[in-house]
């Protein structure tokens, strides 16, 4: 099963239908950033947004997706863009206690305060963000909750992550995957409605009969004998970072000719780490002394 997301139409009622499929990506982000199960899952269900909402922009641009919180988890932060590319990281990966199903799952995770804050990339070097504080303590109701306070837009979400036996031992994110429902301007809210609670209510089920044959069948399986259902976009999805050495050097450059050369002086290096995809970049003192050269000239 690869990753991918699939966006579609509901012709006749004009709502729009967006599903993600993010089970690789998320193994994937937990084995690089060494996450324990809450921190992983957690993180998992920021990617599965993030991944979601990037198809509704109307553009190319990215979109950034924030959890803070008091709990241990501290929050994380995702972002994602509309050709696939998703990243992320947790402020604590070393969080493992997951509660029992029901409505305090997360709190021991999320704590007693937080808010969720959206960041969007709106073009020509302009960005929009708006937040909403953390009230159900359920990162997807309360983004539900987001659209409906910040966006105005009448949303229904659902994140589920389905465990698969694997060589003997059960795999938590076996399975991960979102849908995401929203009503045109001119759509019928009561069809809306409706599609929202089957949708809900049917998500686990299609996943495990049809998460394997792809996007695509699990959302014809959650809408039987509907014939109005227009493939708008169908993409894969895959974790991945922007970082670069050039933009290291860049960032050292921002720092301003003086504070480079104290950091030469001092410590005859430059070192960082990419906080998305841990990937560690060691700036020699000798590429120091050329920016600082490049700098001058």
């Amino acid at each position: 099963m690869a990753d991918e997301l699939v966006s579609g139409l509901l012709k006749d009622v004009d709502v729009r239908v967006v599903l993600a499929l993010t089970s690789e990506l998320s193994r994937q982000a937990r084995a690089t950033h060494k996450s324990e199960a809450a921190s992983a899952a957690l993180l998992a269900q920021g990617f599965t947004a993030a991944a979601m909402m990037a198809a509704l922009q109307k553009s190319q641009s990215r979109i950034n997706v924030q959890l803070e919180c008091d709990g241990p988890l501290r929050g994380f932060f995702v972002d994602g863009d509309a050709t696939g590319l998703v990243r992320g990281y947790t402020k604590n990966p070393y969080v493992a206690h997951v509660g029992a199903e029901g409505e305090y799952r997360w709190r021991p995770v999320l704590g007693n305060k937080g808010y969720i804050s959206v960041l969007r990339d709106i073009g020509a070097g302009e960005y929009y963000r708006s937040s909403v504080e953390l009230e159900r303590f359920d990162f997807p109701e309360d983004l539900e909750r987001y659209f409906t306070i910040s966006d105005q837009v009448a949303t229904q979400l659902k994140l589920e992550q389905l465990p698969v036996a694997k060589d003997g031992t059960s795999e938590p994110l076996g399975v991960v995957a979102g849908v995401l429902l929203q009503p045109l301007p001119n759509g019928d809210r009561e069809a809306f409605e409706q599609l929202g609670r089957q949708i809900k209510q049917g998500f686990r089920g299609a996943l495990q009969a049809h998460a394997s044959e792809g996007g695509a069948a699990v959302l014809k399986a959650l809408l039987p004998g509907r014939t109005d259902l227009e493939i708008m976009s169908r993409y894969p999805l895959r974790f991945a970072c922007t970082c670069s050495r050039d933009r290291v050097k860049n960032a050292l450059l921002a720092m301003g000719r003086e504070e480079l050369t104290d950091l030469l002086e001092k410590e005859g290096k430059a070192e960082a780490t990419c906080q998305f995809c841990t990937t560690q970049y060691v700036i020699s003192g000798d590429e120091i002394r050329e920016l600082l050269s490049a700098a001058t000239n």
